[in-house]
């Protein structure tokens, strides 16, 4: 090549590089531009959640929607806690509202109310703090709690894990999660 042609190859491929740099426009083979979102049309990130997602309401699990899931993830978890119980001014543990694992990958929201028969096939469920499965919503006795709802995207479909509770969960996820999203509301008893 001679030294004009060498000149004008480097300057396009510096072009191409500035370019895909600054848009994020580029990506490696395989890679997706998106990041993992969590979001819910009843509540929005660090607001109130509405009575009837609670103890005082009809105790409903909210509607809840992600995109951006990884390309080569094989499975998702939720996870709902509340790192304020008993008192937020003096927290002494972490109270687990509803765990979820093995969503599939293709699930891209749980319905309003959604029930152990409207999961997405192959779902399975933990046992929250109530020693139950399924949802049980914001009940704090004292003070304004957060409720962290949080959604994992994992390279493994995890074992049966015969109702974990979160710590057993949490175990077998360790080392498998490609992303989490993150979709925190608020909850105060009048």
């Amino acid at each position: 090549m001679n030294p004009v042609n060498q000149r004008t190859f480097m300057r396009l491929i510096f072009l191409i590089f500035s370019v895909c740099y600054m848009t994020a426009g580029c990506s490696i083979a395989g890679e997706r531009d998106m990041t993992l979102t969590l979001k819910s049309p009843d509540f929005v990130h660090q607001g109130e959640i509405p009575g009837q997602f609670t103890c005082d309401g009809d105790n409903l699990s909210p509607a809840l929607s992600w995109s951006g899931v990884p390309q080569n993830t094989q499975s998702l978890v939720l996870i709902v806690d509340d790192p304020d119980a008993p008192d937020p001014a003096a927290p002494k543990m972490t109270w687990v509202h509803w765990l979820l694992y093995n969503l599939p990958p293709t699930a891209t929201e749980l319905t309003k109310a959604v029930t152990a028969g409207d999961l997405p096939p192959g779902t399975q469920q933990g046992k929250n703090d109530w020693k139950k499965t399924g949802y049980g919503g914001p009940c704090p006795p004292i003070g304004r709690h957060r409720y962290f709802h949080k959604l994992y995207a994992l390279d493994v479909v995890l074992p049966d894990l015969n109702e974990p509770n979160k710590a057993a969960l949490e175990k077998a996820m360790a080392g498998h999660v490609l992303e989490q999203a993150e979709l925190i509301g608020t909850y105060q008893r009048r």
